[in-house]
């Protein structure tokens, strides 16, 4: 750990009531002493002026000292809270970085200290970016919950089992002529089958968390003219797109965050798709929608049930369908949207689309929103999301999803040939991407993109 003493302003950029400068490290009570003539008692708020090198008053607020290791960093931290404008902030700061002991902190550098300190895991570190940056309710919660350790928790918990399960499967690799039955009492086959399935659903609560928090990318695919953009408008409550009886009128990618009961959701509104067009915009514009579609977490298809048995435009409809399915290798999920039931409540959907979910809605006259709605909050996964799901990264889920097939690797080698020692090292490989969501064993260079993500001062 660096021995270097850091100081950063910790509150937003711009005019406040209060604004808060932290200054971390082992000369944090020398800065007191300079800035304020004296150390404030551990943990009690002491009203002060804040003063410069040649004495002069700068501020007047409450300062706090924190003794190490019981600060959030875990060295010894002084915060000053002074008014919040821009221009006493700055000369503070800049009164303290004079100090030639004391140098600008990087971001997230407090956080980082927090961690290499042992004061919080990794998955806490990235819980704090996370609620800092939440943008929903629901977001925020799930963060609160990895702050307080509910994620890094689990993990402990599954790495307890594991080790337990290490132990029973390595003693009897070392001592194959001892008494020992672990393997002939069903004891590992059991605690694997148990483990697995623990991971299993960490690992689907994880997929939650990453949805949380980045949000559910939802694209908007169809035929010209099957009522894509008056969809949009309808979720957004808004007019975001340009609608007309004319075919493409949509040329451009149209991109809108909305919120369903506290769901990030990102709606993209596509061009209709279609082979020929002598419309070089257009042409670029479903070109655009492609990209777009094999991004997608979820693809609403969008199909016009008015137009069934009318011309063969919608036999085109199911082509197309048929298309984005074969390009997205049926590995993003549908949601078929049929449209236009006033004009057509009749309708017959071909087989080829009743196995995938279907909404029934009228664009126009917002018939069957709020069915999609509550819809589209299942897809997000939206279920229980106060109570117990955590915020969680793509790293995280990779790695859960690395251990989930060492485990099962393991399993298939114990069960099939009782080949312990190549089970054995699926079972410590397992581990040891259990161990990199915590930060017990991470690269240097993953620990430096985390935190380079934080704002400075956190």
């Amino acid at each position: 750990m660096s021995d270097e003493t850091i100081a950063a302003i910790a509150t937003a950029t711009g005019v406040g009531g209060i604004g808060i400068i932290r200054v971390s490290g082992k000369e944090s009570q020398k800065v007191a002493s300079i800035i304020l003539g004296t150390v404030p008692k551990d943990r009690y708020a002491l009203y002060t002026k804040f003063r410069k090198l040649n004495s002069q008053i700068i501020d007047e607020g409450i300062a706090l000292f924190f003794n190490g290791p019981n600060s959030f960093t875990g060295e010894d931290v002084l915060e000053l809270q002074c008014h919040g404008g821009a221009v006493i902030l700055d000369i503070l700061l800049k009164e303290i970085l004079s100090l030639d002991f004391v140098r600008m902190a990087r971001p997230g550098e407090f956080s980082e200290r927090a961690f290499l300190n042992g004061k919080i895991d990794l998955t806490q570190a990235e819980a704090i970016a996370d609620l800092i940056n939440a943008s929903t309710e629901q977001a925020a919660l799930s963060a609160v919950n990895s702050l307080q350790g509910n994620f890094s928790g689990l993990i402990n918990q599954l790495n307890e089992q594991l080790i337990k399960l290490r132990t029973y499967v390595e003693a009897t690799i070392d001592f194959p002529d001892e008494s020992i039955d672990f393997i002939e009492d069903g004891k590992v086959h059991e605690g694997f089958i148990d483990l697995i399935e623990k991971l299993e659903k960490i690992l689907e609560t994880a997929k939650q968390g990453v949805i949380l928090k980045e949000g559910l990318k939802i694209v908007i695919s169809g035929r010209p003219n099957a009522g894509k953009s008056s969809l949009l408008n309808a979720l957004c409550e808004k007019e975001c797109a340009i609608v007309t009886d004319i075919e493409g009128t949509t040329r451009d990618i149209l991109r809108e965050n909305i919120n369903i009961d506290g769901m990030p959701l990102h709606i993209i509104d596509t061009a209709g798709l279609r082979e020929h067009t002598s419309n070089i915009v257009e042409k670029i514009g479903i070109e655009r929608a492609w990209n777009e579609i094999i991004q997608a977490n979820r693809i609403l298809f969008v199909i016009d049930v008015s137009k069934i048995n009318t011309d063969d435009s919608y036999d085109k409809q199911l082509e197309l369908f048929k298309l984005i399915a074969s390009k997205t290798e049926n590995k993003i999920p549908f949601s078929i949207i049929a449209n236009k039931i006033d004009l057509s409540p009749n309708y017959t959907l071909p087989k080829e689309l009743t196995a995938y979910p279907i909404i029934e809605i009228s664009a126009k006259d917002l018939t069957g929103l709020d069915t999609l709605r509550n819809h589209l909050k299942e897809c997000a996964g939206y279920k229980n999301t106060s109570n117990g799901v955590f915020s969680a990264r793509r790293r995280h889920v990779v790695s859960l999803e690395k251990a989930l097939d060492h485990l099962n690797n393991g399993f298939d080698l114990f069960k099939t040939s009782q080949d312990l020692v190549l089970a054995a090292e699926e079972m410590r490989e397992a581990q040891q991407n259990l161990n990199e969501i915590l930060g017990k064993f991470t690269a240097d260079d993953l620990l430096n993109e985390i935190f380079n993500t934080f704002c400075i001062g956190k």
